[in-house]
């Protein structure tokens, strides 16, 4: 019986270490027409943005998407900010998993060029 508990125990404890995935958070400032960070390299995993207005003048927002891959149907949904991001605050995204792979990251409200996001 001991064997038996003792055997039930680790398993949750395989499962809930392998569901509290370590979540990063990524700071991104926006001005107007640009990102002040023109690029990011990360590593597989799990992600929150923080996207803050820096004096634009009116709301932004946040776009990630799979490289090539920029119309709306292709927009990553979770990478999203909760709300638009008014002057001079700041918003953040839900939590994002990013596999292997190239993405860009823009803001159409800003308008501003598309920066590389590769995940390696």
């Amino acid at each position: 019986m001991k064997n038996l508990i003792l055997g039930i125990i680790i398993t949750l404890a395989t499962v809930f270490t392998a569901n509290a995935q370590e979540v990063k958070t990524v700071a991104l400032a926006q001005t107007k027409g640009e990102f002040t960070e023109k690029g990011l390299t990360l590593s597989e995993g799990t992600y929150v943005f923080k996207i803050t207005n820096q004096q634009v003048g009116h709301d932004v927002g946040f776009v990630l998407a799979p490289k090539g891959k920029t119309d709306q149907a292709h927009h990553i949904k979770s990478a999203y900010v909760t709300s638009l991001v008014k002057n001079n605050t700041t918003e953040s995204t839900q939590k994002v998993t990013l596999k292997k792979g190239e993405y860009v990251y823009f803001c159409p409200l800003n308008p501003t060029p598309q920066y590389s996001l590769v995940v390696k």
